[in-house]
């Protein structure tokens, strides 16, 4: 149980979505065993930790490139 959750995702944001929408559709299909129920949330849940972490990710980066955007026009004008 535990290696499903320790595995590291590192594929790109859109790989992850699509990865997570397939595990849903498995999910709410119907058919699977307990074990595969809970081995299928456990990675739905992971892909979901790791596409919330991409997304952070990119508004950390993005906040980056906007505070440069907006003291730039001023550092050459004080005097």
């Amino acid at each position: 149980m535990a290696d499903a959750t320790a595995q590291p995702v590192s594929e790109k944001y859109e790989e992850i979505v699509s990865r997570l929408g397939k595990v849903v559709e498995r999910l709410e299909g119907g058919g699977l065993s307990l074990e595969e129920s809970i081995a299928a949330f456990e990675e739905g849940i992971r892909l979901a930790r790791a596409g919330a972490a991409k997304l952070e990710e990119a508004e950390r980066k993005v906040e980056v490139l906007l505070e440069g955007d907006r003291t730039a026009p001023f550092s050459g004008q004080e005097k």
